[in-house]
């Protein structure tokens, strides 16, 4: 195994996910096409798929955090741009503080706020 490559999310309007994202990670897509929408969030990737039954019930199997530096001022931003609260910012030991929205879609988006982790050089 290398590592994280791709965190992907399906939306029931990729069109409208594209520019969601966008204004949300503040960096437009990289790759985008109908049947994939691509950004480059610090090295990692985040993906957008057109979902073949659009649905904004979607389980939490699994979720991925997102870095961030102030996380109290990054869960508004979200917040203001149309995301759901999910889990308000806590913490969770030490400085660690994370925080869950679901977009527009029904999908989990996490945040934290980890001044320990180092990305490899």
């Amino acid at each position: 195994m290398l590592g994280l490559r791709t965190t992907i999310y399906k939306v029931g309007d990729i069109d409208k996910a594209r520019n969601w994202y966008a204004q949300a990670f503040g960096i437009p897509a990289y790759f985008d096409e109908p049947f994939y929408v691509g950004f480059n969030i610090g090295g990692y990737e985040l993906g957008l798929q057109p979902e073949e039954n659009p649905t904004t019930n979607k389980p939490e199997s699994v979720v991925a955090y997102w870095g961030v530096e102030d996380i109290h001022a990054s869960y508004t931003k979200l917040l203001e741009l149309g995301a759901t609260e999910n889990e308000a910012p806590f913490n969770v030991g030490g400085e660690l503080m994370t925080a869950t929205v679901k977009d527009p879609w029904g999908n989990c988006i996490g945040i934290i706020y980890n001044p320990l982790f180092k990305l490899p050089e």
